[in-house]
């Protein structure tokens, strides 16, 4: 039976929430705009739950989000958006909110690695040891 994996790209305008088992196996996908973080992640859970009724439960999450944020798992603040200058994100404690509905491994790092580490295991960077991943924005 093939994995199921949620997937979440929180930028500070939208967020993308997708499940799969990789990029070849994408079953569904939804875009949102990044409002209020109850409502926002509200509207990820009920994504996610929707899926696993469609499709079967789901092995892991990984989120890369938009920060700063707290990407460290020993800390106390872990999975949390920190000092961000979006309106009513800071100190939201992102991660949880997401596993508090789903008893599943969550990863979650920034959404720069995340494209990164996307890149080194499907992408450009594909069976190089080192590489650079740039971003520019805002």
């Amino acid at each position: 039976m093939t994995k199921l994996f949620g997937g979440i790209e929180a930028g500070g305008t939208k967020f993308v929430c997708a499940v799969g088992s990789g990029p070849g196996d994408i079953r569904d996908e939804i875009r949102f705009p990044t409002t209020k973080p109850d409502e926002t992640l509200g509207q990820a859970i009920d994504f996610f739950r929707a899926q696993q009724e469609k499709h079967g439960s789901l092995a892991a999450i990984g989120i890369a989000a938009f920060g700063p944020l707290d990407p460290n798992p020993d800390s106390d603040t872990f999975g949390y958006i920190t000092s961000t200058p979006k309106p009513g994100w800071k100190d939201a404690d992102f991660a949880g909110a997401i596993h508090a509905h789903f008893d599943v491994p969550i990863g979650f790092d920034t959404d720069v690695n995340g494209a990164a580490l996307g890149e080194m295991r499907w992408g450009a960077a594909q069976g190089l040891q080192n590489f650079i991943y740039l971003t520019i924005g805002t």
